[in-house]
């Protein structure tokens, strides 16, 4: 699997997972699938950060982005 795709994947379950502590907060109610999909993106994040050599840097995320949609689409 290519890393770029992990590190998307789990970059995207992420940004997903954070509206869904804020709403399970504001409604009193314990944040478990959101804990959950908190954790399995940043796994997948660290997974791609260590299999790749030499890792990412911050300045890589946006060309690694543009490289998977571009893998998806074309």
């Amino acid at each position: 699997m290519n890393t770029d795709l992990i590190l998307v994947v789990g970059l995207v379950l992420v940004v997903l997972s954070v509206p869904a502590v804020f709403s399970a907060f504001s409604e009193s109610r314990t944040p478990r699938v959101a804990a959950f999909t908190l954790i399995a993106g940043g796994s997948l994040m660290i997974w791609a950060v260590v299999k790749t050599p030499g890792g990412f840097a911050i300045q890589d995320i946006p060309n690694a982005v543009v490289r998977v949609v571009a893998d998806i689409l074309g």
